[in-house]
């Protein structure tokens, strides 16, 4: 069904139809509930330190000793900021904030895994791309560089990448 379709239909029910079939997909769809409590109640600041906790513990885990390193927790919680809409600012500061986690712990202990380097290289080209899209560069042109800076510093083997998207970026 195209949009357009959609909205006629939508404009052909009336009100109280329309409104129980709002509640059906509130009740059914988890997404829906999610969106809904987001838009009434945007505790943007909440699900900043739950995301931020849960990279964190990739890293640096409290309850297990060996850390997982996976991107695709920080990927899953800004691919589900932007489904959201929460703002900009936040979503780039968690991105941000994975980044810097991983070379936090990658300072601590040397990796050798080629994946790892490149998963952060993407990380790092998404939020610069974010950034510049969303006219944030002065915001957090300062952590861009110190992201690129300590890639260079700990002899990433894709230190020159992130330059080339810092030289880019600036």
């Amino acid at each position: 069904m195209s949009k357009r379709d959609l909205k006629k239909y939508l404009a052909s029910l009336p009100k109280a139809e329309l409104e129980e079939q709002l509640l059906a997909l509130y009740d059914k769809f988890a997404d829906v509930k999610q969106y809904y409590d987001f838009v009434f109640n945007p505790k943007e600041e909440k699900l900043e330190q739950e995301a931020k906790l849960k990279i964190a513990n990739e890293y640096f885990p409290t309850k297990s000793k060996r850390p997982k390193l996976r991107r695709s927790t920080a990927q899953k919680y800004i691919k589900h900021f932007l489904s959201l809409g929460v703002d900009p600012y936040v979503v780039a500061d968690v991105m941000l904030f994975n980044i810097e986690t991983a070379q936090k712990y990658s300072a601590k202990r040397e990796l050798k895994y080629s994946s790892f380097y490149k998963s952060m290289l993407n990380s790092y080209k998404q939020v610069v791309d974010y950034v510049a899209v969303n006219g944030m560069a002065s915001n957090f042109k300062d952590r861009i560089a110190t992201v690129k800076d300590e890639a260079c510093r700990q002899y990433w083997e894709n230190r020159e990448e992130f330059e080339r998207i810092w030289d880019n970026f600036e």
